[in-house]
């Protein structure tokens, strides 16, 4: 066993997180780890890395255990260089460089030679000597230029920060890892590579996913229910058949516990009426006693939190009719969709001709050409780096009549007057973090000269599963990745938009919001333009493809 976890209880703030979660992990074990957004992925994680110490329970790692963890936010490294960010974050490199680069050969004391020995030597079991040419060898493979490898963290583009922590590993000697959403913002060149190095790798992981190709090669997955943890053997589809099942019969056992809290409560009215009508002071007793027994009974079962049932709509649709009933009855709440239904028709509202887009003195494509038509889907596939987020950013701007932030070499783009944009970008915009959450929905609806109501607010807030009250003066700096992705459900879907432009929509949200978005998006009426490495999103999405090659 490489890690055994018992977490009795861990709060945040004063919200709890885990209460009674446990988990293992086996050598070479793959564990998926799923769970809403918020539940507290990423704070296991920084509980088994060390980097958070405050909870109740106990984490023992293996001796033999070298444990190495991937960064999902790189907040405050941008300036870093790519080469040193890498090194300073394998196991053992900084403490061994230090001793080695510090040993002072004049005089060394008998302590300081043993040390800069065994240093020495560690250094070279580890190979840490030829590590530098071993990644810059690695980068190169995954197409990283000369100019992105000697320069720094902050010139790269999401997805080719995901693949500098993989090159990390894979350069780290580590048989534990421990990953957090590492395909999020991947091309799916590069997820595919991932995927196929993920199930090869010699070693134990961890990875904090909703990507469904992920899910698919891992061994076990640990979801994160009701702050416990249940596990489920073998990989997705295994986990959608014992999670219905699961589910079937918590709900089951969960009506008993209502049936019985419904039949207590009558239970105590009814002793109670029977003991004020009694005038014999045995039975007096004997029905108060009884009215006791089915109060403790009841105030014990009230005490039961209901539990969450999701299952996904697939398995959903084969249950029987009887049990289809209650589980639309207990079903967890979701994020709630509201696409309001315009007429079907087919007219044109995006054309594209010989585009060649850009930066001055570096042409990203050429002659790129597309026309999209009410109704219509259109994938953009293309390598990190192509131009394909450029080329939404042009949209964007050519919509909002401003300036390029690129140079258009040639080539025209035109949107008719008919057309309203929505944008779900990778990343929400930097004017918006300071903001709490009210406040930036306000400033959403404000830009579009939309008017919003405190009743209104509210209702949106709950629809995507905030908590108005809790949640609504919360800055927006603070919200974790999946309730920043919930955010740009609500920026994109406000002005009731008839084009849809979607770059990575599936990163970061939790299983249940996807799916939710996924059915949104099959009958929405206007036309969608997207990008998205997620393989089931492309498939259940569909439409024309459109690839997008370097100039």
């Amino acid at each position: 066993m490489l890690l055994d976890l018992n977490i009795n209880h861990k709060e945040m703030g004063r919200k709890d997180l885990l209460k009674g979660f446990s988990m293992s992990v086996e050598e070479n074990q793959k564990v998926g780890l799923i769970g809403r957004n918020g539940t507290g992925k990423s704070t296991l994680l920084n509980l088994i890395s060390g980097i958070d110490k405050d909870f109740d329970g106990q984490i023992s790692i293996n001796k033999k255990a070298r444990l190495v963890f991937t960064r999902q936010e790189h907040t405050g490294l941008g300036d870093l260089s790519l080469i040193t960010y890498i090194l300073e974050d394998l196991p053992e490199f900084k403490k061994l460089k230090s001793i080695l680069d510090n040993f002072d050969f004049p005089t060394p004391t008998q302590r300081q030679l043993e040390s800069y020995s065994n240093a020495l030597d560690r250094f070279t079991v580890l190979g840490y000597f030829e590590v530098e040419e071993k990644i810059k060898e690695d980068l190169r493979r995954l197409q990283f230029s000369e100019k992105l490898i000697s320069g720094q963290l902050g010139a790269l583009s999401g997805g080719q920060k995901r693949l500098v922590e993989v090159v990390k590993i894979i350069n780290s000697g580590a048989n534990l890892v421990l990953m957090d959403e590492p395909t999020n913002h991947m091309d799916h060149i590069a997820k595919k590579w991932f995927v196929s190095w993920m199930s090869s790798f010699q070693g134990a992981i961890i990875v904090i996913t909703h990507d469904r190709d992920v899910l698919h090669c891992v061994d076990k997955i640990t979801e994160i229910k009701d702050l416990k943890d249940q596990t489920f053997k073998g990989n997705y589809d295994a986990y959608l058949k014992q999670n219905t099942q699961k589910t079937v019969n918590s709900m089951q056992d969960w009506e008993v516990i209502e049936k019985s809290i419904e039949n207590l409560k009558k239970d105590v009215i009814r002793y109670r009426r029977l003991k004020e009508k009694s005038r014999n002071p045995g039975t007096i007793q004997n029905f108060k006693r009884m009215e006791n027994s089915a109060a403790e009974k009841l105030a014990e079962l009230q005490e039961v939190e209901k539990p969450t049932f999701w299952i996904d709509k697939e398995s959903g649709s084969e249950l029987k009719k009887d049990l289809g009933e209650k589980y639309q009855k207990h079903k967890a709440k979701n994020i709630k969709i509201n696409l309001h239904e315009k007429e079907h028709n087919s007219q044109k509202i995006l054309s594209v001709e010989s585009l060649s887009l850009g930066y001055p003195g570096k042409q990203l494509f050429k002659d790129l050409s597309l026309n999209l038509s009410m109704g219509e889907r259109l994938e953009l596939r293309g390598r990190n780096g192509v131009g394909k987020s450029t080329f939404v950013k042009a949209l964007i701007s050519t919509y909002n009549r401003e300036g390029l932030q690129g140079k258009i070499f040639g080539g025209l783009i035109e949107l008719t007057p008919l057309a309203k944009i929505g944008i779900y970008e990778q990343e929400l915009e930097a004017s918006y973090l300071n903001l709490t959450l009210e406040d930036a929905i306000y400033s959403f609806y404000s830009s579009l000269d939309l008017s919003l109501t405190d009743t209104e607010l509210r209702t949106i807030l709950s629809r995507y599963l905030f908590e108005p009250a809790r949640d609504g003066g919360q800055p927006v700096a603070t919200l974790s990745g999946g309730q920043k992705a919930r955010l740009q459900l609500i920026k994109m879907f406000a002005s009731e938009p008839n084009l849809l432009i979607l770059d990575e929509p599936t990163n970061h949200l939790d299983l249940p919001s996807i799916e939710e978005l996924e059915e949104a998006l099959k009958s929405y009426t206007g036309a969608i333009l997207y990008v998205s490495h997620d393989t089931y999103f492309r498939k259940n999405i569909a439409g024309k493809v459109l690839e997008i090659y370097p100039a």
